[in-house]
């Protein structure tokens, strides 16, 4: 199969629609951006953070932050960072036999995405210092750092003694749990990769100099290699994820 056994026609198939709404969106918000210059406002540099919610994560993803700075009226140059848990798609959560606690049967490791971007922000449509919604067209891209740190479960054996070791091929019955929070990171390795971002960012702060709001699109990750997430099902080297970040901030 291709590099990370996922069909690269449907990947690119999906950035290219994404692509084309961005474009078609543009289109249509630019030409209502003439009209609402009267109340509209300037900054010069802006900073957020966020929360992350994507198709690849759990609950919550990760944490994003991003700094930019104006380059010309509607185009800013933006510097991200994005600290996120990455999962292999395959992954379930099943209930111990034993002790009725849950775990992933199968996972060897987590894969914690570190990805630094660099892209550009174009405002699409302004708003007013306290009114209305400003929206930008976001494009970022960059390397992925990816740490890959073992998957501790815990077991037991014929007695009541149990252990939290790294997931190898022990049996179900054997599992009563998992191990403890960041447990293996001493023992991670490291896998490089790079990413690529499309977005649509909506900005309806009440103040001037206040930011919140939210950003949504699509995200490539992608690996030199497969990252061994699981030991029964197949592993990747690509993750496409479509993704929710609510974000805060403030600019000047």
């Amino acid at each position: 199969m291709g590099i990370s056994g996922l069909n690269l026609t449907i990947i690119a198939g999906v950035v290219k629609q994404v692509c084309k709404f961005l474009f078609l969106f543009s289109i249509l918000l630019a030409t209502r951006s003439f009209a609402q210059t009267q109340d509209s406002y300037d900054y010069n540099s802006e900073f957020t953070w966020g929360i992350n919610k994507n198709s690849s994560g759990g609950f919550i993803g990760g944490f994003t932050f991003k700094s930019s700075r104006r380059i010309n009226k509607t185009l800013f140059e933006t510097f991200g960072l994005e600290l996120m848990n990455v999962k292999n798609p395959h992954e379930v959560r099943v209930q111990s036999v034993n002790s009725g606690n849950y775990f992933i049967y199968g996972k060897t490791h987590y894969l914690y995405a570190i990805r630094m971007q660099y892209g550009r922000d174009m405002i699409l449509f302004t708003k007013g210092p306290q009114q209305g919604v400003e929206v930008k067209a976001v494009i970022a891209a960059g390397p992925s750092i990816g740490i890959v740190a073992p998957y501790y479960v815990e077991v037991t054996d014929s007695t009541v003694y149990s252990s939290r070791v790294p997931y190898t091929s022990q049996q179900y019955s054997r599992i009563v749990g998992t191990g403890s929070l960041f447990q293996g990171l001493g023992d991670s390795k490291i896998q490089v990769g790079g990413n690529f971002k499309v977005a649509l960012n909506f900005e309806f702060g009440t103040g001037k100099n206040n930011v919140q709001g939210f950003e949504a699109g699509f995200l490539l990750d992608a690996y030199f290699k497969k990252v061994p997430l699981m030991a029964h099902s197949e592993n990747y080297s690509v993750y496409p994820t479509v993704f929710l970040t609510l974000f805060f901030g403030s600019r000047h």
